[in-house]
């Protein structure tokens, strides 16, 4: 039925579209919009292009959801893997190989090598007259070599070694023979017995040192340190003056006089000697670290030289403290004792115990000032001096805008010991270096032997300095009847 109704109507539509008139034909487009509909198809192809691009974008971000995890399974980097997972397996094979046991390399190629020229030319006024102490030069090299060494297990270890070569006394001989306790040129080196032509190269220290860590941290460590050692390089420091290249010249500021110009160290010919040294340090503090030391050294002009080692050792302990203080300024203390037998007295020659003790202090204050102060005294023995004070301070060249520069101020007063008085002071003269109308200077010693100094250390680059210096020199040897005499001196200082 509803087949037939259809078929009716469609008749009817037929029927009456057959009865309507004729239409006129359509006219065919103008060319402007047949151009116009052909560049709507390109535009509509290209976006076509671009949206089927950006489709494919989307499904590659799709798909990189997962590429990591899958990517990471596999064992292998993919040339075709997504940026992420190469990351991330990059990461994950650095770590495997930090983790991994370490193998020991066959070479160490990290060694530290540090060398330094130091020339000094000094000339000296009022002294008596025919010393001949006047435009004297000298020249002191160094070479030094750090070679850390491989771990065994957490202990650190490395060698040590320092080699010297030099020429000329400068000054030194010159007040020697007047009987004075100072000694004007602290870099003045020559090899013991070797003539003043001679440049010898001298192996000065060599030596090992281990250090053993304690706990899980290395603040709290053990450094145990044997060889041919020098003892300041350990004991008496101080950062404002313990540099006879770069900081004060006179050795009453270098180190304590009663150790070293005193000879109580006990030091070979050429200012070395064996030793051990067992070095506890303390770091937990973080800024104020602690350190206790022991150090026994072959002493004497036996002993320093390997030659009868054991039978006159110098022993001295030293206890450390980095402290903060005005205002948080950093401060180093230390505090020592030492001990030596069988020192032959500078009287009648005989063999006694010497015993003393001795102070460094070092103190920040304020930007660029650094005061230092050094005490040493004999509580046993006999020397020329008993007791020595040495005062001053490093002032830094920031504060005229020269901050590689520096300026040094010191004084020191050495004390005649009672034995010294009681024997009557003498200086004999080398009659050789004189006039014949020399006279032999005998007297009778009293209060202390003075030194000042003052140097400025200009800056001509990070490697090289001049420094300009000066010292005086009041009652040498503690001679009431000496008078002042003045030393000039220009330093010239290249380090590598």
């Amino acid at each position: 039925m509803s087949i037939i109704n259809s078929c009716t109507v469609g008749n009817v539509f037929f029927m009456a579209f057959l009865s309507l008139p004729a239409l006129p034909a359509l006219a065919a487009p103008p060319e402007a919009d047949v151009a116009a509909l052909q560049k709507l198809l390109e535009r509509m192809e290209r976006l076509e292009t671009r949206n089927a691009q950006l489709e494919r974008e989307v499904r590659a971000l799709r798909g990189e959801r997962t590429a990591p995890a899958e990517s990471s399974a596999a064992e292998r980097t993919a040339r075709d893997e997504p940026n992420i997972g190469a990351r991330l397996k990059m990461v994950e094979e650095d770590v495997a190989a930090m983790k991994a046991p370490a193998v020991p390399a066959e070479k160490r190629d990290d060694a530290t090598v540090d060398a330094a020229l130091t020339t000094i030319w000094q000339k000296a006024n009022g002294l008596p007259h025919g010393t001949h102490a006047s435009n004297k030069l000298s020249y002191r090299a160094d070479l030094t070599v750090e070679a850390p060494l491989e771990r065994v297990g957490a202990v650190e270890h490395k060698l040590f070694a320092h080699l010297r070569v030099g020429q000329g006394q400068g000054l030194n001989e010159a007040l020697g023979y007047l009987g004075h306790h100072n000694i004007p040129n602290a870099t003045a080196f020559r090899v013991s017995g070797a003539e003043p032509d001679d440049a010898v190269v001298l192996l000065g220290q060599a030596w090992y040192q281990a250090a053993i860590p304690f706990g899980k941290t290395s603040r709290r460590k053990l450094e145990l340190t044997f060889g041919k050692i020098d003892v300041f390089g350990f004991f008496d420091r101080n950062d404002a003056a313990d540099n006879e290249t770069t900081q004060f010249l006179n050795t009453v500021f270098v180190h304590n006089p009663l150790l070293d110009a005193g000879g109580e160290a006990g030091v070979d010919a050429n200012g070395f000697q064996p030793g051990f040294i067992a070095s506890y340090l303390d770091g937990h503090d973080g800024p104020e670290p602690w350190r206790l030391s022991l150090g026994v050294f072959g002493a004497g002009s036996a002993g320093a030289n390997y030659e009868d080692t054991t039978d006159s050792p110098l022993v001295i302990a030293q206890a450390e403290k980095t402290l903060r203080l005005f205002g948080g300024h950093t401060g180093n203390y230390r505090l020592y004792v030492w001990t030596r037998r069988n020192v032959p007295d500078f009287i009648d020659g005989a063999s006694r115990r010497h015993t003393g003790f001795g102070l460094s202090v070092d103190q920040q204050m304020g930007k660029g000032i650094k005061l230092f102060g050094r005490y040493g005294q004999l509580l046993r023995g006999k020397l020329h001096v008993n007791r020595a004070l040495a005062v001053g301070a490093e002032i830094a060249g920031t504060h005229w805008k020269r901050a590689s520069d520096s300026v040094g101020i010191a004084g020191s007063w050495l004390w005649a010991s009672h034995a010294y008085r009681r024997a009557g002071g003498k200086a004999y003269l080398d009659q050789e270096s004189f006039q014949a109308d020399a006279p032999d200077f005998r007297f009778r010693p009293s209060g202390s032997e003075r030194v000042a100094e003052i140097y400025y250390r200009y800056a001509l680059s990070p490697q090289f300095s001049l420094t300009p210096d000066v010292q005086w020199i009041w009652r040498g040897g503690a001679n009431p009847r000496a008078g002042t005499a003045t030393l000039f001196g220009l330093r010239a200082n290249v380090t590598y």
